[in-house]
């Protein structure tokens, strides 16, 4: 077993268990929905937070696999990994309410939690950009144009997600992130 798949075990995992976080809240919305009838609004705020969360999960996933060759096996990396795939859980685990009594609107519950589930996300992307950074054979990656400008489209998008008073432009801002990781991934 080479360093990265012992590291990537634990990496693995957390990340899996924040995919099963938000798909489980989903599930737990709908199933809502469906024994409530009416009584429960999902709108699109939460359901667009979520997808926003499991693109950018699986672009740190992706990310993981970039940094392979540099990653080694010590305390300091086993912390690091479980301090941001558990960051990672952390915002997951908040997209969605836990319990859905007396929850009448999802896109109130988007208004809640927004500015800590993106925040988090968003501070992640920064501890990411500096490992990248700190890395000569990661921070050729950061050079070129288009991953700046997809990398500073990603932080204004987050900013307006995060700061937008009304649902018009919450919808519009998670519209464009969810947008912008489907055109990433198919770039």
């Amino acid at each position: 077993m080479s360093d990265f798949e012992f590291t990537f075990a634990l990496f693995g995992l957390l990340l899996g268990l924040s995919l099963a976080e938000v798909l489980g809240g989903l599930g737990r919305a709908l199933e809502a929905r469906l024994r409530r009838g009416q009584a429960l609004r999902i709108g699109w705020l939460t359901p667009l937070l979520g997808a926003f969360v499991v693109l950018d999960l699986l672009s740190f996933w992706q990310a993981a696999w970039v940094s392979r060759k540099v990653i080694d096996v010590s305390g300091v990396v086993l912390m690091a990994v479980t301090a941001f795939a558990g960051s990672y859980y952390l915002a997951s685990s908040l997209v969605f309410p836990r319990s859905l009594e007396g929850v009448d609107d999802l896109d109130v519950h988007f208004f809640r939690v927004r500015r800590i589930v993106i925040g988090v996300m968003l501070a992640l992307l920064v501890v990411q950009l500096a490992f990248y950074a700190s890395i000569p054979e990661l921070a050729v990656r950061l050079q070129s144009p288009l991953p700046m400008i997809m990398t500073a489209v990603l932080v204004l998008l987050m900013g307006l997600a995060m700061f937008a008073r009304s649902q018009f432009w919450a919808r519009l801002a998670m519209a464009a992130l969810v947008a912008r990781y489907v055109v990433v991934y198919m770039l």
